[in-house]
């Protein structure tokens, strides 16, 4: 009998330059998930459309975003790695599941209506792609028939809309779309600003002081935690609570996830620690895991040859797998096909 391991979907927009919140979030686990799953790692190149940027190369940001996933221990040998402008059977997809979603839930979204205000795009200046993002995230993770998706509880929503719109076709057509499960880490899945620590911690942010990169120059690092928000409780005791100590919290995510220690054992060994030595520990445990993944990022993204060799292979092995989803579903609506 010949087991199948489980579908896993995982994407990173190549929009900016990605922060310690993308690390811990998704990436850190990547390296390990290959390893129990069929993985499917996907640089998300259409979705960072939605959001314009002068001076800024797409075709850069998608060879960097590549090289962190192998300095992240992604090995192409065992997972599948491809730009999702590549497989156009995403595109495809959107546009028949566009016509199974609802207008009423996309404007429930509660990601679009901050991005719309975030990024000071109010209803006159909102373009379609960001209010569609849904759907085409929906497409990404169906073309696969995937099981799991690793998401942090801020994308929690979107993947219900993509069981939703799964369901609603299913229930027409019969069985064609998987239902995927969303995987979300107890901690670690919400990394927040470090000056303002009830916030995500954005790469679009203006203030740089709320953001860790991981391409900061190790001084900076060290700098940015050093004058991170902790609170202003009168004993310096260190404990997690996003309630009363978002900040210290906050700390104590990021400090967990480099250490690779469960949060409740960091609070018994940091009892009548401070929170400047606290803040010590955090800023030399993170600079030196920083210090190693730059220097194996930098090695990779040395030798663009062979990351376009993994991207076009990726790609290959990719269409593969979304074009049997295509053809049985182009089969269920009745749509003629010359290729069958």
């Amino acid at each position: 009998m010949i087991f199948h391991k489980p579908i896993l979907f995982s994407a990173v927009q190549p929009s900016g330059k990605l922060t310690i919140g993308n690390y811990i979030g998704t990436m850190r686990h990547w390296s390990q998930m290959q390893n129990d799953y069929e993985c499917l790692y996907c640089i998300a190149d259409l979705h960072s459309l939605t959001i314009q940027k002068k001076n800024f190369s797409l075709k850069e940001s998608i060879l960097d975003t590549l090289s962190f996933y192998l300095a992240c221990g992604v090995d192409p040998n065992k997972s599948i790695i491809f730009v999702q402008s590549h497989v156009y059977q995403h595109s495809q997809l959107n546009w028949i599941l566009n016509c199974f979603s609802q207008f009423s839930e996309l404007l429930r979204m509660t990601q679009f209506k901050i991005k719309r205000i975030t990024e000071n795009n109010y209803i006159k200046k909102t373009n379609v792609g960001l209010f569609n993002y849904p759907i085409l995230m929906a497409s990404d993770i169906l073309l696969y028939q995937t099981n799991f998706v690793p998401v942090g509880q801020d994308q929690k929503q979107h993947l219900e809309l993509t069981r939703k719109i799964a369901h609603r076709v299913n229930a027409l057509y019969g069985k064609i779309f998987t239902l995927p499960t969303p995987l979300i880490s107890q901690y670690g899945s919400k990394i927040m600003s470090l000056l303002e620590p009830r916030k995500k911690m954005s790469k679009s942010d203006i203030n740089k002081k709320n953001v860790i990169f991981l391409l900061d120059d190790i001084s900076d690092v060290i700098l940015k935690i050093k004058n991170a928000v902790t609170d202003s409780e009168k004993l310096s005791k260190i404990y997690y609570d996003i309630e009363k100590k978002p900040g210290i919290s906050n700390l104590l995510e990021i400090f967990s996830a480099i250490t690779n220690k469960e949060i409740n054992v960091l609070s018994k060994e940091l009892e009548g620690v401070m929170y400047a030595e606290f803040k010590n520990m955090v800023a030399t445990h993170l600079s030196n895991f920083l210090s190693k993944l730059q220097k194996s990022y930098i090695k990779y993204r040395s030798d663009e040859s062979y990351l376009k060799k993994i991207a076009y292979e990726g790609a290959i092995k990719a269409q593969l797998k979304s074009e049997k989803t295509i053809q049985n579903i182009y089969s269920k609506l009745g749509l003629f096909s010359f290729f069958k």
